[in-house]
């Protein structure tokens, strides 16, 4: 819990520093965790000595993290079955907010996955937030050329990897619903003209509850397996709703009003190329209850 006064800089830039610090991890838990820990760091240091409070707390977390992010990558190294990211409840205009653009989608976070964490750094500072080379290399201690280098090679690498995919949210919509209705009802022809013949899904169960611990490949295979989840006797008292996650239209999951999963579907010329379901009890921190910037200051503002 964060006490301050309500024109403290942290707590004015909060949200950004969320906002990085959960794009470089790709988790809501450790997201919280560093801006708690810069939040320390920031109440002790010497204000008068800060002449650019944002560029200070910028720096900050981007270092906070890129710490945390090398210990995660060890962990997820050995995580049961696939790792994704913890989904984050956003609102419906997110594409148009500069802390919740296109690059908080599942999809991206899980290229951003394939950088290393410098990489992973200076790309969100450079692509995400527009901080110039400069800037960036202040805030992370390195000379501008080599952030330049830096900032080429992860763009490229990105633009290689990074999916293509429909961006209309009524599409996406109308396509989840129907994708929701045929598996209720165990209609495989139903669920497998929904999806594209490359079609992959993933499910992150953590070991923690059943889900597939390899990526499925194919309709067939993507059509049996969602049945065989969204048709099971005890999804009878489970909620679906729709919810902007990561600010795209997605299935939010609920029991007795308390999240237990979340479904995001990603499509291509209206049919179904991925699918990212997120079970983990532990990694559904940011589905529920006020935004992760909101808590840090509750108690405070």
């Amino acid at each position: 819990m964060i006490d301050s006064g309500a024109d403290d800089p942290f707590l004015e830039h909060r949200r950004l520093l969320f906002s990085a610090a959960y794009r470089l991890l790709g988790s809501v838990a450790d997201a919280e965790d560093i801006l708690q820990d810069a939040w320390l760091k920031w109440a002790a240091v010497d204000r008068t000595t800060v002449t650019h409070p944002k560029a200070y707390l910028v720096r900050t977390v981007t270092n906070l993290a890129l710490n945390k992010l090398t210990s995660a990558q060890a962990r997820r190294e050995a995580y049961v079955g696939p790792w994704l990211p913890e989904p984050l409840l956003t609102e419906p205009d997110a594409a148009d907010v500069a802390e919740l653009a296109d690059s908080v989608s599942l999809a991206m976070l899980v290229v951003l996955e394939t950088l290393s964490p410098l990489e992973r750094a200076v790309f969100v500072l450079r692509e995400v937030f527009d901080y110039s080379n400069a800037e960036i290399a202040q805030a992370l201690d390195k000379s501008e050329a080599a952030v330049r280098q830096t900032a080429h090679r992860a763009k490229a690498h990105v633009a290689a990897r990074q999916p293509r995919f429909d961006t209309d949210q009524g599409r996406r919509r109308e396509v989840t619903e129907r994708f929701l209705a045929a598996c209720a009802t165990g209609d495989a022809a139903r669920v497998m003209e929904l999806l594209a013949p490359e079609v992959t899904a993933w499910s992150d169960g953590g070991g923690v509850v059943r889900a597939a611990r390899r990526p499925l490949y194919g309709p067939d295979h993507v059509a049996r397996w969602a049945i065989g989840v969204l048709a099971k006797p005890e999804m009878a008292d489970v909620v679906a709703e729709f919810a902007w996650v990561n600010g795209q239209q997605g299935l939010l999951f609920s029991r007795d009003g308390v999240p237990i999963g979340a479904l995001s579907l990603e499509l291509r010329d209206g049919r179904v190329h991925e699918l990212r379901t997120q079970l983990n009890p532990g990694k559904l921190s940011g589905l529920s209850g006020p935004a992760p910037w909101e808590r840090l200051a509750q108690g405070g503002a």
